[in-house]
């Protein structure tokens, strides 16, 4: 492979903002998948993740679909997705990386990815990161005039800062994140955070039901929520883990009242292999010897938190702490305090 931007390249980065800003920008939807740069040489390919490991070997159905909807050589920054009923799914997305090459295969048939493009580093002999984004996006739209490769898109954008209002409102149905805004005349700046994302954010009441230790010490490293189900279970929705170091020791003792005495039943331990909703302790798709083990809790204490979305009734990223609750009962934390976007069909997203 000998292209002018060559692998590994970190991707550029997006610093949080509470609102769609006005100014000089092309806004896009936030797609929610894996952030993914492809260079292409001829027959070869490499899929770069964001943190530098390869995604080649986990979707090799995107290779076909690259080699048909890509110019011989490129380099292109998108977002590799997998959509189940008009809708993006991360979990079957995550499924995908897998050690067991049989599983990736049968996957790769049953839920085939596609890519979605959003910037272009590098066209045949040219480097394009020292070119502004308007110039970038016009050469990669040009790319797809005219033609439609069933897995590989490009994204669609927006001068409108209205209209960017507008989808971060309707687009979540749909699966996505919320919209990025990139400014027009910006250079493509690996790893720097130059752009600008808007994502959806809302708040829950949740049961503290366990929490994992810190990797540094015998501290609190995460705190693990859950949530009731219609069902009167109580469901694992994920963890809340931004806090000091300070204040990550003096959680131990607060929470030490909470620890099961001998014998004392918990909602999470020795739950059958199938039971996903209740099952904290699954193996880490990107780190298999990662320690899922957990200190076990009365599930007493409730906190609010702040998310993002759900995704298969957890929470698609880790929440984060707003203060303690002792004023609700753990029982009235159920499901039905989340709000639930409307749906809304993927392929209104390209329209």
């Amino acid at each position: 492979m000998k292209l002018p931007v060559m692998p590994p390249v970190e991707p550029m980065l997006a610093k949080s903002a509470s609102a769609v800003p006005v100014g000089d920008y092309l806004y896009e939807p936030k797609w929610d998948g894996y952030r993914c740069i492809v260079f292409r040489d001829g027959g070869e390919f490499e899929l770069g993740s964001r943190g530098g490991k390869s995604l080649s070997r986990y979707f090799p159905e995107l290779l076909d679909a690259l080699a048909a909807g890509l110019p011989p050589r490129c380099v292109v920054d998108g977002e590799i997705v997998v959509t189940v009923g008009g809708r993006l799914d991360f979990d079957r997305l995550a499924d995908r990386i897998h050690p067991a090459d049989s599983r990736v295969q049968l996957l790769a048939k049953r839920t085939p990815a596609s890519f979605i493009a959003f910037d272009l580093l590098a066209l045949d002999d040219e480097d394009l990161t020292g070119r502004p984004f308007s110039e970038r996006r016009a050469a990669l739209a040009a790319l797809f005039e005219g033609r439609t490769p069933e897995h590989v898109k490009v994204t669609r954008v927006t001068r409108d800062a209205a209209l960017a209002r507008t989808w971060f409102e309707r687009f979540e149905g749909a699966g996505l994140d919320g919209v990025v805004a990139k400014p027009l005349d910006g250079t493509y700046r690996p790893n720097e955070r130059t752009m600008v994302k808007i994502k959806h954010e809302r708040t829950a009441d949740a049961v503290v039901a366990g929490y994992r230790l810190h990797k540094s010490g015998p501290v609190v490293g995460s705190l693990m929520l859950g949530l009731y189900g219609a069902d009167g279970v109580l469901n694992y929705v994920g963890g809340s883990s931004a806090f000091t170091m300070a204040r990550r020791a003096a959680l131990v003792g607060e929470l030490a009242p909470l620890l099961l005495e001998e014998g004392q039943p918990h909602p999470w331990l020795d739950v059958p292999e199938d039971d996903e909703h209740r099952r904290p302790g699954a193996l880490h798709r990107w780190n298999a010897g990662k320690d899922t083990s957990f200190v076990p809790l009365r599930p007493e204490l409730v906190c609010e938190v702040r998310y993002d979305q759900l995704q298969a009734d957890r929470f698609r990223h880790n929440a984060r702490f707003v203060r303690w609750r002792p004023d609700r009962d753990a029982r009235s934390c159920s499901y039905d305090q989340l709000d639930v976007p409307a749906a809304y069909d993927l392929a209104d997203v390209f329209e």
